[in-house]
């Protein structure tokens, strides 16, 4: 028996509910198959619940809610790297193998200004899926915008693991001086 569609608001009420009560991002597609409405619909009430000043981000493994009342605030660095296309999987890994988040890359585009994207990685695994969609989509990291230059947000339960992290992209030349 198939899923009735649900109404707009009823449906974004869902979603809102559903990304709140997630603890990892929530993919377009899935949103999509639980509401029987197509991505396409998902992307619109994404929109619409953006713009009643809902923090949701889309992320490259889905949709995620930014809860405010975390507790455990993370210890957060800005980190200016510089490298070529072919030495982003072990920047990344170096990253994620200290056991630091990279939250986000940044660019800063002449007309636009700041890009930002979120990439939320924290494993091998999430920098795997990460680079397997860059790769089957031909996209291009938004580093060849800036010649290899651009910003991470680190996120770490300690400051040493930022700080051991930081060395070692330094040893290996990734950081921007």
């Amino acid at each position: 028996m198939e899923t009735p569609k649900k109404p707009g608001d009823e449906r974004r009420d869902l979603i809102l509910k559903w990304l709140k009560e997630s603890k990892s991002p929530i993919k377009g597609g899935e949103l999509a198959l639980k509401t029987n409405v197509s991505r396409q619909v998902i992307v619109g009430d994404i929109s619409l619940l953006k713009a009643k000043n809902e923090p949701i981000i889309a992320t490259s493994q889905g949709y995620l809610y930014l809860k405010t009342e975390e507790k455990d605030v993370p210890h957060r660095h800005l980190i200016v790297s510089n490298h070529s296309p072919e030495q982003t999987k072990d920047e990344l890994f170096t990253i994620v193998d200290h056991g630091v988040t990279v939250k986000n890359v940044i660019v800063e585009h002449p007309i636009y200004g700041d890009l930002t994207a979120s990439l939320l990685l924290s494993t091998r695994r999430d920098v795997e899926d990460f680079l397997g969609k860059l790769s089957s989509t031909n996209a291009a990291l938004l580093s060849t915008l800036t010649e290899g230059i651009h910003l991470h947000m680190l996120e770490a339960p300690t400051k040493e693991q930022l700080d051991n992290v930081c060395r070692e992209l330094k040893q290996k030349g990734y950081l921007h001086s």
